[in-house]
């Protein structure tokens, strides 16, 4: 009698072993496919905060002797937020980002409906903080966050800022440049798409 009884629950533990390692293996297989989300970077001004999600990213893909854009996703994302003049604009910087080379476009609406513009890079990612002391520290090189001070005066307005991952390029025709691989952009009230396109 006790025979049958250590038959079956051998016979049930395979079975059960079976199954758990079926169900691994399918976890692994969905895990594998599972794509990493495309980064965020996070904006904060004046007692609010906005996650930016990219309006271009790119995964880049290397091999011997080239790099290459992987695949792309163009959500042609837009954030807003309110930046109020002599604000100062915290952007936090996932490492992905941080760790590459990037630019932001910074741009701010002058009177008469003029605009200019500054481009902030990872080479001097306190440029704009009121902290140019911290450029010649090596411990600040690759900040995960990014302090500028916007202008106090209300005639100069932060309109735009857009962070680029630039990466060199070569056409069909072997010309050389520049391109974005990746683009995150944040709007403000003041801005105008006349005076920055």
């Amino acid at each position: 009698m006790n025979q049958p009884k250590a038959r079956t629950i051998i016979a049930l533990l395979a079975v059960l072993v079976v199954v758990a390692v079926a169900y691994f293996a399918a976890i692994v297989v969905i895990a594998r496919h599972t794509t990493k989300p495309d980064p965020q970077i996070t904006a904060y001004a004046h007692g609010k905060s906005v996650s930016v999600n990219p309006f271009l990213y790119c995964n880049l893909e290397v091999s011997k002797d080239r790099l290459a854009l992987g695949k792309c996703n163009s959500t042609q994302s837009i954030s807003d937020l309110d930046v109020p003049p002599g604000s100062t604009v915290q952007i936090s910087l996932p490492k992905e980002v941080a760790d590459a080379p990037w630019e932001m476009l910074i741009g701010y609406r002058l009177p008469n409906n003029k605009a200019d513009a500054e481009v902030l890079t990872y080479k001097q990612p306190w440029r704009l903080s009121g902290k140019p002391e911290r450029d010649q520290d090596r411990k600040y090189d690759k900040p995960l966050t990014l302090t500028i001070k916007t202008p106090p005066t209300e005639h100069v307005r932060l309109a735009i800022m857009e962070l680029h991952l630039p990466i060199p390029a070569r056409d069909e025709n072997g010309n050389e440049g520049v391109i974005s691989r990746g683009i995150w952009a944040l709007h403000t009230p003041a801005f105008d798409p006349a005076l920055f396109s």
